[in-house]
């Protein structure tokens, strides 16, 4: 039997118990397919990166598992099926990591401070050393103000 692993999107209207039950639904599918399921993690609702089916968050789900080649296939048809999953993506990996993965380790609180502590430190823009001066731009000061005593503009 190989290893998988699939990463699940549900929408963000269903309840914390729906998506538990997913879940179950989830594992399920697979123990009856001969498969077996080695990690579940609920990584909780998160912003999406573009709109999905009018959806700008959804419920992400994390399964590792082991099982044969129809029993993935038969997993895929029935999140097709199923009205509440908005994507998933199920990959072939070669071992499982025992370790909880980053987005679970995360809690939506990490990720505000974060972005916060980013916004503060101006991190993500280009910052400008202002021990020096830019020639660039003393030049072009210069070239204003001499265009001004002359009337150009």
């Amino acid at each position: 039997m190989s290893l998988y692993e699939s990463v699940i999107i549900a929408r963000q209207e269903i309840s914390e118990e729906q998506v538990e039950k997913l879940a179950d639904e989830i594992d399920l599918i697979l123990k009856n397919n001969e498969g077996r399921t080695e990690k579940r993690e609920n990584w909780g609702l998160r912003s999406l990166a573009y709109k999905i089916k009018k959806n700008r968050k959804g419920h992400y789900l994390l399964f590792n598992y082991e099982c044969p080649p129809d029993a993935v296939k038969e997993l895929e048809r029935q999140l097709r099926l199923n009205e509440d999953v908005l994507r998933y993506l199920t990959v072939k990996i070669d071992k499982f990591s025992n370790e909880p993965s980053i987005p679970a380790q995360m809690t939506s609180r990490d990720e505000r401070q974060i972005r916060t502590e980013q916004e503060i430190d101006g991190e993500g823009s280009p910052t400008l050393n202002n021990s020096e001066p830019n020639p660039v731009n003393e030049d072009t000061k210069k070239h204003e103000l001499q265009s001004d005593e002359k009337g150009e503009s």
